[in-house]
């Protein structure tokens, strides 16, 4: 299965206009906004856990990162509410599920396989204020990727010019690119050597960005 999977290209998935499909686990759906391969791919996703609902125990071989957008995710390794920013690199397992039903953006195999890096941050926590009214937390950086949170005045213009590729994902509040108008929920990919230059809105915006992935960008192992 391939969806957005031209990295060479701009991709926008205005997420909550598009319909939610069933997973192999009952209770649990999903809005794909690219992909590389079926059950095991390269992929980024909405997922939607209902109330009760989980995934089986599985290991990461390829590693996964994910937003808790609504609600409040849930493994043995703890409770991630709203907000939570984690990283579960290759080789790392858990039985993902939520009593109360939550939303998550979840990356999988994305990861240098050499990572071993497992941490969760929350992303409103010490966003540093900056110039311009756009406040940033930095929530992660490596030699292949800079991970980022932030915090967007009304009104305001937003640049990203890093190499390597820019994701957005538009967490709250929305922004104004290239002729688009980004409602929360809304996903933007854009290729190699293409800026992101946007203005927020009369409410500001709350966005997440990963910029020098694409470089990287290939299909799961077998």
């Amino acid at each position: 299965m391939d969806i957005n999977a031209d990295f060479t290209k701009r991709a926008l998935v205005h997420s909550a206009d598009e319909p939610w499909v069933a997973s192999p686990m009952a209770g649990v759906d999903r809005r794909m906004l690219d992909r590389i391969g079926d059950e095991v791919a390269r992929a980024t996703t909405i997922v939607r856990y209902a109330p009760g609902s989980h995934f089986s125990a599985h290991t990461h071989t390829g590693g996964e990162e994910f937003i808790v957008l609504e609600g409040v995710f849930q493994d043995e390794h703890g409770d991630y509410p709203a907000g939570s920013y984690v990283r579960n690199p290759p080789t790392t397992s858990h039985t993902p599920g939520s009593k109360a039903g939550c939303t998550i953006f979840v990356k999988l195999w994305q990861f240098d396989m050499a990572d071993r890096t497992q941490f969760c941050k929350k992303m409103t926590q010490d966003a540093a204020p900056g110039k311009d009214g756009i406040a940033t937390l930095e929530l992660h950086r490596d030699a292949r990727e800079r991970v980022t949170y932030h915090q967007i005045s009304a009104e305001t213009s937003f640049e990203v010019t890093d190499p390597g590729g820019i994701e957005l994902l538009v967490l709250d509040g929305s922004l104004r690119e290239a002729g688009d108008q980004l409602e929360t929920g809304a996903w933007l990919r854009l290729p190699e050597g293409q800026p992101l230059r946007a203005l927020s809105g009369h409410k500001g915006a709350k966005v997440w960005v990963k910029t020098g992935h694409l470089r990287f960008a290939k299909p799961p192992a077998a």
